[in-house]
């Protein structure tokens, strides 16, 4: 199995690119999202690759982060999605972006991904709200930050998603917020303000 390719950028197209290694060029499927942040033709390119045998063909799926590659095997535990449909998804949301959405039951936003309808939305967002990471937008952003290494939370952290979960919020969706109001508030905020702050994002 391939698990990581470092080469040269040769080739993108819309729905992949190849990937120069020692002169092999290895087709490599992406999201959209992975395709419009590559480097330049010619530059050297790091993917974390996701390997999927079929009894006719052997797949290769490109992604910059392990963020990224851990939710594509998330989707594609839900019916109904295939590696295309992950894809799809990923190149519309970020990982914030379908944490939110997750956290807040929202399907109109995970419809929006190409090849998600109203069935299918509700779906993901009802059975991944006790799977879903509460991502952050810098998982997303380069780092070695997958499901396996997701970040520790502070103490405080902790308990502000306790305190919400003790006043009947469900688990995921608490976490999510106080993931959310940490990266924006910073400086390790105590306990008390992420619970304030967590009330507010969770009443919208």
């Amino acid at each position: 199995m391939i698990g990581k390719l470092k080469g040269l950028v040769d080739q993108i197209d819309e729905d992949g690119l190849i990937v120069d290694v020692g002169g092999v060029g290895y087709l490599v499927a992406a999201s959209a999202r992975t395709l419009r942040t590559l480097p330049a033709l010619g530059q050297p390119v790091t993917l974390h690759i996701e390997t999927q045998v079929r009894e006719d063909s052997l797949r290769l799926f490109g992604f910059l982060t392990l963020a990224e590659r851990d939710w594509f095997r998330l989707l594609q535990s839900v019916q109904g999605v295939g590696a295309k449909v992950a894809l799809g998804i990923l190149g519309a949301l970020s990982g914030e972006a379908l944490s939110a959405a997750i956290a807040r039951q929202d399907k109109a936003m995970m419809a929006r991904a190409p090849g998600v309808g109203p069935k299918l939305a509700a779906r993901l967002v009802l059975e991944l709200k006790d799977k879903a990471p509460a991502f952050t937008a810098a998982d997303f952003a380069g780092g070695e930050v997958g499901l396996e290494r997701a970040p520790k939370l502070t103490r405080a952290a902790e308990d502000a998603i306790l305190a919400l979960v003790g006043l009947g919020y469900a688990h995921p969706q608490a976490a999510a917020a106080v993931a959310r109001i940490s990266l924006q508030l910073g400086q390790d905020p105590q306990t008390a303000t992420l619970v304030r702050a967590g009330l507010k994002e969770l009443a919208q």
